[in-house]
């Protein structure tokens, strides 16, 4: 329902390849670290986004989207529900083309926002499982 599998299709494959991951952090148990390592091997410049700005994979970390000092192409948000909301509204801020709200990360009125906006969008749905799927 939020995200059709065209949109799933052209953010994995053509919006670009620099995806920041907020709630990234090195904590391994976290799902967040193994979507990152996903997204990587299938070819995707990951960046974290955590309060504590960690360098996880090798990708230096950031506080915040707005401290990101390049472009990037897709904000994945791993934060819950009622924090997703104000990272959707910070990526159009920051020029992304997509967000995406992981797995049970689901904000309706962020979702009405960042496509009106111009931002493809999807909610509830995971990369790490689509992108295999692409074949």
């Amino acid at each position: 329902m939020y995200g059709d599998s065209e949109t799933i299709r052209r953010i994995l494959t053509e919006t670009g390849d620099t995806w920041a991951i907020v709630g990234l952090s090195s904590n391994r148990r976290r799902a967040a670290h193994g979507v990152a390592d996903v997204l990587q091997r299938y070819g995707k410049r990951i960046v974290p986004v955590h309060p504590k700005a960690e360098t996880v994979h090798g990708e230096q970390g950031y506080a915040s989207l707005a401290d990101i000092p390049f472009e990037v192409d897709v904000v994945d948000v791993f934060v819950n529900s009622d924090l997703a909301g104000p990272i959707a509204d910070e990526a159009v801020t920051v020029g992304a083309k997509a967000v995406w709200f992981q797995l049970d990360v689901i904000d309706e009125a962020a979702y009405e926002r960042a496509r009106a906006a111009g931002l493809d969008m999807v909610m509830d749905r995971c990369p790490a499982i689509e992108i295999p799927r692409l074949g």
